[in-house]
């Protein structure tokens, strides 16, 4: 089953950051953080790849290009630069990785429109590039193939942003360390990856008849 990857935002709640680097690139101890979500779905042996690509889309690109020679040690020849000497062994991930160009506006269903081509069966995995989640992936599949839906997707209840107290008067009663937020009626918790959501190829129509890209 492939792994559908949006990594075209252009990270406005996280400006400081994203000015040189496009979101999923923001790193994660030596890694970005997009290497991180790919190794979670590799770990339960998926492992096929499509990124769809926005903004500072060269950055990404740029890293699944050189990614074997940024991790190893190696001689180039200066006046014959193709011809590479590595050094030593290093462990390869088996990943298959498409990167697709999908817009710099576009939106999540335009981008999902835009990769159509690139996807084989008609069920995927798809996540955002700029989430790290702990789920096992497998149990994630395995129910979605059970309930028979369309979709599955996941959600989280954040926590709160500061910590409160609860007080009689001026007496502090109560402190709460940033409890989790108290879910709205009839309002759905917060998404984050993976979901799967329903196959864009199916019914297969024209671009513009679907969505306004």
């Amino acid at each position: 089953m492939q792994v559908v990857i949006l990594c075209g935002g252009q990270g406005t709640r996280i400006r400081d950051l994203s000015e040189d680097l496009p979101k999923p690139m923001i790193p994660i101890g030596d890694r970005p953080t997009v290497w991180h979500i790919m190794k979670g779905y590799a770990q339960h042996g998926f492992t096929d790849f499509v990124l769809c690509l926005g903004y500072k889309s060269w950055s990404i690109k740029r890293y699944f290009l050189v990614y074997f020679l940024a991790h190893s040690n190696f001689s180039v020849d200066l006046s014959s630069p193709k011809q590479f000497e590595i050094h030593g062994t290093l462990k390869e991930e088996n990943w298959r990785v498409t990167l697709v160009e999908t817009g710099l506006d576009a939106m999540t269903g335009c981008r999902i429109k835009r990769i159509e081509e690139y996807i084989q069966d008609d069920t995927f995995m798809l996540t955002y590039g700029d989430g790290v989640a702990d789920i096992n992936i497998r149990d994630l599949v395995a129910f979605h193939q059970s309930h028979g839906k369309i979709g599955t997707v996941t959600a989280v209840q954040p926590p709160g942003r500061f910590g409160e107290m609860a007080m009689d008067g001026s007496r502090v009663v109560e402190f709460m360390e940033k409890p989790l937020r108290t879910p709205r009626p009839q309002t759905t918790t917060q998404t984050i990856p993976p979901h799967q959501p329903p196959p864009p190829r199916t019914p297969k129509t024209p671009e513009n008849d679907v969505i306004s890209c």
